[in-house]
């Protein structure tokens, strides 16, 4: 089966106060997006990947995407995650079997998280890792509590997140159509009634998103930090 990864790297990531987008932030020598590049790179089950850069990267974008093992496109993003996401389906072939979308911003993802969504994926038609949430969970309202949610029916979204891909570009088409923005992958198919399948997620695929994250993920690869 054709397996392609696309990798939503079109972000600003304004929340961490820098100068450049935060994929090309340094993280234990490597950049964000190369070190979230560099495993879907390794992985033997990968064919293709495809890359969605902010649009004035994707002009030029970095040398090391030339020496990757396998077919890279680069696309360049829009606005919203869907948007580039969307952008990236062009450069993806017809007969693919599955597609994984994945955060650049998650660094650490490991091979056995992405085994395990491909699998459930290639089963169930769509999967996506999914950690517990271990906090009490509140329902605001102009600043009053109005409800305590269930935790046990509660759960934290990852990625890599993965469609059998005529799924997906069904349930992007349907999004599009009816003028909803979707905030993941998942989000877009659940809309069109098909089961998504969750997955075990992990505490060290951690997305990257202020100043506390990056240092986080400087302490892990450090062995400073347990993940």
């Amino acid at each position: 089966m054709l397996i392609v990864a696309i990798l939503a790297a079109a972000g600003r990531g304004t929340r961490l106060g820098t100068a450049v987008p935060k994929q090309l932030l340094t993280l234990g020598g490597r950049t964000i997006l190369q070190r979230s590049f560099d495993l879907f790179d390794r992985h033997d089950r990968v064919h293709e990947i495809v890359v969605a850069l902010p649009p004035d990267m994707a002009a030029g974008p970095p040398d090391w995407l030339r020496t990757s093992r396998k077919p890279v496109h680069v696309v360049a993003g829009g606005e919203r995650r869907q948007d580039s996401v969307a952008s990236a389906f062009a450069r993806v072939r017809p007969d693919t079997g599955l597609v994984l979308v994945h955060d650049a911003a998650r660094p650490l993802v490991d091979v056995a998280l992405v085994e395990a969504v491909v699998r459930e994926a290639a089963a169930a038609g769509a999967a996506l890792p999914v950690l517990p949430v271990v906090d009490t969970v509140k329902r605001l309202r102009d600043g009053l509590v109005v409800d305590t949610l269930d935790r046990e029916e509660l759960g934290a979204a990852q990625t890599p997140q993965g469609f059998r891909f005529p799924l997906l570009v069904e349930a992007y088409e349907a999004a599009f159509r009816d003028g909803v923005t979707v905030t993941d992958e998942a989000m877009a198919v659940e809309r069109i009634g098909a089961p998504v399948r969750a997955v075990p997620g992990s505490p060290r695929n951690r997305k990257i998103t202020t100043p506390e994250d990056l240092a986080w993920a400087e302490g892990v690869l450090a062995g400073l930090v347990r993940a």
